[in-house]
């Protein structure tokens, strides 16, 4: 079955940076539209970032626009997000997705506090 393995997180100070990785396998990855979702502790899980196939077509929540960037490499089966200028509620659990597939990885935990 899908699976998709997220690292990259950590404890960072604000401001700082993060690049999230979610490495795929069983599936042909190029095939498939990918997300980053996240949840905070008490919260709703959210999407932060969306990716097409080849990376042609972006879309952000609005609260990490201009900071976080989501890319792709299908020769590596690699998702990526990069997270600059963390802040203090960026903290949460950040997991991978793919949307038609409903599949899921077990998530990176970030944490931005000084």
């Amino acid at each position: 079955q899908v699976q998709l393995v997220e690292s990259g997180g950590g404890l960072v100070q604000p401001g700082g940076s993060l690049r999230l990785s979610c490495s795929a396998s069983r599936f042909t990855f190029s095939n498939y539209a990918m997300t980053w979702y996240r949840q905070a502790p008490g919260k709703e899980r959210e999407l932060v970032a969306f990716i097409s196939r080849f990376g042609s077509n972006l879309n952000y929540t609005d609260s990490v626009k201009g900071r976080f960037t989501i890319s792709r490499d299908n020769g590596k089966k690699t998702l990526y997000l990069q997270m600059n200028s963390l802040k203090p509620e960026d903290t949460a659990v950040y997991y991978c997705h793919v949307p038609t597939l409903n599949s899921w990885g077990q998530g990176t935990q970030v944490t931005v506090s000084s």
